[in-house]
């Protein structure tokens, strides 16, 4: 079967914006969290890149609803690295390709987004559920409703409403992306200013996200109590940081608090997860702009 055309194609593919927030998710220095400078968790970077391009192709199918691309999508990604480095950014990442790439013609990605959410069904939630299963992501307890090991009875939306207490990726679903859409973007543009790197505002956004509320992922491995010690450390860090006038002396802060976590085997990662989809969202609004301005130019809509 022919894939169908995309309602509204931006300017750069897609794919390519998935793997380069994927490069990045490596490149920048998260206290905690596995980067080019730091592997921890059994991890490297490596595993992250290979992932990311065992994926792309799911991610981005526009064939595919979007609990399919995310089973496909992992299914990949276990079969080239053995073990889980992406369901986080893949659940994240899919509903907001494919809020591009349905998006119609003049439409705005904000307006598009809750009708991408709203549109997920019980299939969605079936195709989830296997992906989730599959990745066996650490600290995967029981729940007395909705729980993955069963035949879903409820919509993969619904499913997220359920599970929004207490995960914070879920909770983005259930929320149209708030957290992603307000403090990661103004976090990861406020890095943007201040140090003027790439690499340096995705590690800025991070550790908004640290610092704002208590990680789920660190709540599920470790209990409440850690995940709130590691929200304080992440407040004083950015205090630290907020005393350096150069990176040097901000990364030296980053690399103590990088290695209190991974001495005591924490990691950040659902924070690290909504920081890819920050970094791709901001991508994904910029290229609405780009093509809004081109459009009231005159000029031409797409490079």
């Amino acid at each position: 079967m022919n894939a169908p055309m995309l309602l509204y194609p931006i300017v750069s593919p897609l794919s390519d914006l998935f793997l380069a927030a994927c490069e990045l998710d490596v490149t920048a220095f998260k206290p905690g969290n596995v980067s080019l400078d730091s592997p921890g968790h059994g991890m490297t970077a490596e595993d992250f890149l290979i992932s990311a391009a065992a994926a792309a192709p799911h991610v981005t199918n526009p064939d595919l609803g979007v609990g399919e691309r995310v089973y496909r999508a992992i299914e990949a990604t276990r079969q080239a690295v053995g073990c889980n480095t992406n369901l986080g950014i893949v659940l994240l990442v899919v509903p907001l390709i494919h809020t591009t790439q349905h998006r119609l013609p003049g439409e705005a990605f904000a307006r598009r987004l809750p009708h991408t959410l709203a549109g997920l069904t019980r299939e969605d939630a079936e195709w989830v559920y296997r992906a989730i299963r599959l990745a066996a992501p650490g600290g995967l307890g029981e729940s007395p409703r909705h729980d993955v090991r069963d035949e879903p009875a409820v919509t993969l939306l619904e499913a997220m409403q359920e599970a929004a207490a207490w995960d914070r990726i879920a909770y983005q679903y259930a929320s149209c992306y708030t957290d992603i859409l307000s403090v990661g973007l103004a976090s990861l543009r406020q890095g943007r200013e201040r140090w003027k790197g790439e690499a340096e505002a995705v590690t800025t956004s991070y550790l908004g996200f640290l610092a704002d509320f208590p990680d789920s992922h660190i709540w599920r491995k470790h209990g409440r109590d850690t995940a709130y010690k590691v929200q304080k450390l992440a407040l004083n860090c950015i205090a630290s940081m907020n005393r350096c006038a150069e990176w040097p002396c901000a990364k030296n802060h980053l690399e103590d608090l990088d290695h209190i976590l991974k001495s005591a085997g924490i990691n950040p990662g659902t924070s690290a997860d909504l920081t890819v989809a920050t970094w791709l969202a901001d991508r994904l609004l910029y290229k609405e702009e780009i093509c809004i301005s081109n459009q009231t130019k005159g000029g031409a809509q797409f490079v």
